[in-house]
């Protein structure tokens, strides 16, 4: 395993050059299709016959899988590359719903057989690592790439095990006058987890907040989503407690990046709520890894917290990596007339509870 080998894939895919990814069945030759050009795809594929790799969850809304497939939306569905999808644009009408509406008849399609099933699954996480749609060209198994990486060095890449303290100090904040900030980051990773630690430890367990950075919310206040609410109500009640810590995760909207969660949003304008905005993109309902907020509080020394949430699957992730949730406290902000479906839409579909 080489975390460093999945980083540099990383880095191949955000400049949307092609990699090659390795499983257990064999190896992909990849080209994602955000950031394909008619340079790259002419180098990439000459004779314009790469198949393209998507998601069921994608291909169910092209009526090319069943809603069973569609249930798990790392399952990967392969395509041949028939005349009409000539240039990267026509793949890319093909990779991001939002252009549904613009582009509403797509076809033929001709679903093919995948013979490293575990490498396409691997491909479609990959692509969320690196902030892109789950959307692939794939080419032959001598066409050249910037990047060579496997299924278990994206495991060790993604592993929240490897993050490490890596500065800390005082920061008195608006709530809280004595608190302390803590910076994590990982080798390879170069996103950087953050806690504000409010009050001092006296044993018993701390108030904690586990806040996913949200930066229209927490930074330009939007209105569509309660994050940056939450955020502020969060620190108050930290402060209120005799000690407490929020955990500020760079988990953008729920994992899957600015710029696919700004996707979601257009999707949300076309009707969709946030659930169904996620699948059609083809990530899942809820991408971030609790277990990274785990460890951040191992690193700590916090074996036991009472869990500031609404989520039950922040108190199960926890759990399922050894802390100890004492105690579940509700948090509620007041809604806004922009953000009564998406409130709604956490109660009813994904499980949240006052």
């Amino acid at each position: 395993m080489d975390a460093r080998a999945a980083a540099r894939a990383i880095d191949a895919l955000r400049r949307g050059w092609p990699i090659r990814l390795a499983g257990d069945g064999g190896a992909l030759t990849l080209l994602p299709i955000e950031g394909a050009t008619a340079e790259s795809l002419a180098s990439f594929d000459p004779d314009k016959s790469a198949p393209l790799l998507i998601s069921a969850s994608r291909a169910v809304t092209l009526k090319l899988a069943n809603q069973r497939e569609a249930a798990d939306p790392q399952a990967p569905v392969l395509i041949a590359r028939e005349r009409w999808i000539a240039t990267a644009a026509d793949a890319m009408a093909i990779a991001d719903p939002v252009s549904d509406l613009a582009t509403p008849f797509k076809g033929p399609f001709r679903a093919l057989h995948i013979d490293q099933p575990d490498a396409a699954s691997a491909a479609l996480n990959l692509a969320r690592l690196a902030g892109l749609l789950p959307a692939w060209f794939v080419g032959g198994e001598h066409a050249a790439v910037e990047a060579t990486c496997s299924i278990a060095d994206i495991a060790a890449f993604a592993d929240p095990h490897r993050l490490f303290i890596a500065a800390r100090a005082r920061l008195p904040v608006a709530d809280a006058e004595h608190a302390d900030i803590v910076a994590f980051r990982s080798p390879e990773d170069p996103r950087e987890h953050v806690a504000l630690i409010v009050g001092k430890p006296d044993g018993s367990p701390p108030v904690v907040r586990l806040h996913s950075e949200c930066f229209t919310g927490d930074v330009l206040g939007s209105l569509k989503c309660d994050c940056g609410p939450q955020l502020h109500a969060a620190l108050h009640d930290i402060a209120d407690a005799p000690w407490g810590v929020l955990l500020y995760l760079r988990q953008e909207g729920r994992g899957i990046g600015l710029i696919n969660k700004i996707r979601a949003y257009e999707l949300q304008d076309q009707g969709f709520d946030t659930v169904d905005a996620n699948t059609r993109l083809g990530f899942a309902i809820d991408a971030r890894d609790f277990g990274v907020a785990a460890h951040m509080l191992t690193l700590l020394g916090i074996r036991s917290v009472r869990l500031l949430t609404n989520n039950p699957a922040k108190v199960a992730g926890l759990e399922a990596e050894g802390v100890h949730v004492a105690e579940r406290l509700p948090l509620t902000v007041p809604s806004n007339p922009h953000n009564e479906r998406y409130l709604a839409t956490k109660r009813d579909r994904t499980g949240h509870q006052l």
